[in-house]
């Protein structure tokens, strides 16, 4: 009897595991596909991917990073495929920008194994601040050829020489970012594209969410070196990534793209707020409301 009674609460046991084990597959799945869509529209992802990986699934701070990172890469894959009518007459831009975000993510990550990314992240929240701003206050830059031929003459010197410098500096420095630290990355770039791009919202938005892939790649391979990354919750999660970062481009199409700009800010001071209350020890010096 008692040896029964054993076989009964072992069975129990496991069935209580593999429970947990399927259902929070299932979680990763839709959490993904939120995420997903979130990182394609807006550059969001973290708001729903992060809080999934440390919250449900109970990750450290560390491995949730390096994982949803490493993920992420398959939402670029996918935005690729759904954004070809976006990037259709612009591949010789996305090649540069791709190109630059690359190389940038490879100093990044050389940059973090001589400097933990701890040292770094008290500034991170200062830089999704001014990228939410700079996206509620984008620059206004006229996109038909005759606007364009008009700016072109006028501060011709800016234009042609230091705009375009300060471009590649600027790219190469959020693909350094990327692969550094992480956190927000692809707001931060939609907030830099906002003001140099003279494409319009959902161009520039496809080759943002495809240029970061390729930080993404760097980063994750990185991290998968260092042991980090737990690929048995990337597989559900990049599933997720997958299917949201397909319908993520299509929903841009049919949405005002200041209305998503609006919203993109917004959430990119929310989570300025987030990373400022946590990274500077303020969790118990404000009030609960403001604590999340």
């Amino acid at each position: 009897m008692i040896e029964c009674a054993d076989f009964v609460i072992f069975r129990c046991e496991l069935f209580k595991e593999e429970f947990f084990i399927l259902s929070l597959f299932i979680i990763m799945i839709i959490a993904g596909i939120l995420a997903g869509i979130l990182s394609t529209v807006t550059g969001l992802a973290s708001l729903v991917s992060f809080p999934a990986l440390t919250v449900i699934a109970g990750f450290p701070a560390v491995i949730a990073n390096a994982t949803n990172t490493t993920a992420l890469i398959f939402t670029g894959i996918s935005s690729a495929f759904s954004s070809r009518e976006e990037l259709k007459g612009h591949w010789k831009e996305l090649g540069k920008i791709l190109c630059i975000t690359f190389v940038g993510g490879i100093f990044g990550c050389l940059l973090l194994i001589l400097a933990p990314a701890k040292a770094f992240q008290t500034v991170v929240p200062l830089f999704i601040l001014v990228a939410g701003v700079m996206i509620l206050f984008p620059h206004k830059v006229a996109h038909s050829q005759a606007a364009q031929n008009l700016r072109s003459n006028e501060g011709s010197s800016w234009n042609r020489i230091w705009k375009p410098i300060l471009t590649v500096i600027g790219i190469f420095l959020l693909g350094a970012y990327a692969g550094y630290f992480g956190a927000a990355a692809g707001v931060i770039m939609l907030a830099v594209l906002a003001h140099t791009s003279t494409e319009p919202f959902p161009v520039y938005n496809a080759i943002r969410n495809v240029a970061l892939c390729s930080a993404n790649v760097v980063a994750g391979v990185m991290y998968t070196y260092e042991g980090y990354v737990r690929w048995d919750i990337v597989i559900p999660l990049g599933i997720g990534f997958v299917i949201g970062g397909y319908f993520g481009p299509k929903i841009v199409r049919h949405i005002p793209a200041r209305l998503i700009e609006v919203v993109t800010g917004i959430l990119a001071l929310i989570l300025a707020w987030h990373y400022f209350v946590q990274y500077y020890g303020l969790a118990g010096h404000v009030p609960s409301f403001l604590n999340f």
